[in-house]
């Protein structure tokens, strides 16, 4: 859970005037905003929630209201990331198509609060990292919940995005070979030292990009801790979040990513790495089930499951990096992040390993 430092939340761009930093909510604004939308009336309570360390995420109330608000994180932000208004237009496209929240309002002037903005929905539930609900944690219930993680993904990937409305979102074709140059070009943005696992891979990865199929959603960065479930008992996954990496692409590289940061016993404990630990516990289902059973119920063929796990560590490797170089910046009080100086090393020494 992040906290809140006294210059995160003002009232009026006037108390932050003389701040080294610039404020992450400005509530007058912000009401206005709501207003204008018919969600509430009156002041704004706001409190940081969810574990995410990427894009910020506030609970905001007033007398009628509760919503979740999201924005970008203050700078250095590195190019082409962080954009909240791209997120909500897939979350609005995906309606009625997959397990989404609904968006209320977006805001995208970034002179209002400082950013630009989105609310949406305040859904109740659970989101699993470290542990088990109690009314989940039995052998069958942990089997559950990764059987009904699946079963979204396949959901997502079974969207027909030109329908939807997201003929536009992204480029069907050559969606490995932009990744590589994208997440290459923000490894030299982000960089705060030599790590020359980086760049190892980096090349492996472009000498070995496997033919994709046919393209479709492609979330970016599904895995156990970015989906909620909901209250009791049998599992029910209500909600894929963070959409901020979403695109059209390769629907394997989202199958690498869950199956790459989805932990089982044995595997080495790196901050990065193990993001949702309680995956180790017995009835999870394995990365192999996982694949399997992805396999089974999209009709696709994962054709090379250790390309797109290695490259799912690699893409981490250089997200996290970026969050690091923020916190040494001084731009986020998450004291998580500031951990990630030697995180990052083995994550990318681990990631090297896979392939090595």
């Amino acid at each position: 859970m992040h906290t809140t430092a006294p210059d995160d939340i003002v009232r009026t761009f006037g108390e932050a005037a003389g701040g080294d930093r610039p404020p992450l909510l400005v509530l007058e604004p912000l009401e206005r905003v709501l207003d204008a939308h018919g969600l509430g009336e009156g002041p704004v309570a706001a409190a940081p929630i969810g574990e995410g360390h990427s894009n910020v995420t506030y609970a905001i109330r007033r007398e009628g209201f509760a919503g979740v608000l999201r924005r970008p994180p203050r700078p250095p932000i590195p190019p082409s990331a962080h954009d909240v208004v791209r997120e909500a237009r897939i979350l609005a496209a995906l309606a009625g198509h997959a397990r989404v929240p609904a968006v209320l309002a977006v805001c995208e002037d970034p002179a209002v609060i400082g950013a630009p903005f989105y609310v949406m929905e305040l859904l109740e539930g659970d989101v699993i990292t470290g542990t088990v609900p109690a009314a989940l944690d039995t052998r069958q219930g942990r089997r559950a919940i990764g059987l009904e993680l699946v079963d979204a993904l396949v959901e997502i990937h079974a969207v027909d995005w030109e329908r939807a409305g997201l003929g536009e979102f992204g480029r069907p074709s050559g969606y490995l070979e932009r990744q590589l140059r994208r997440f290459g070009g923000l490894w030299e943005h982000n960089a705060t030292r030599e790590i020359p696992e980086v760049d190892r891979l980096a090349e492996w990865l472009g000498r070995n990009i496997p033919q994709s199929g046919p393209a479709t959603v492609a979330h970016g960065d599904f895995r156990l801790g970015n989906v909620m479930y909901a209250p009791g008992a049998p599992a029910r996954l209500t909600a894929v979040l963070d959409w901020e990496m979403a695109t059209i692409g390769d629907p394997l590289a989202d199958v690498g990513y869950l199956t790459a940061l989805w932990a089982e016993p044995g595997d080495p404990r790196i901050a990065i790495f193990d993001l949702s630990p309680a995956t180790r516990s017995p009835g999870f289902p394995s990365r192999a089930e996982l694949v399997a059973l992805y396999e089974e119920r999209s009709g696709r063929a994962m054709t090379d499951a250790r390309w797109y796990q290695a490259l799912a560590l690699w893409k981490t490797t250089v997200f996290m990096e970026g969050n690091y170089k923020r916190a040494v910046a001084g731009a986020t009080d998450d004291p998580y992040l500031l951990g990630f100086g030697d995180a990052v090393v083995e994550l990318a020494e681990y990631a090297w390993g896979l392939v090595a």
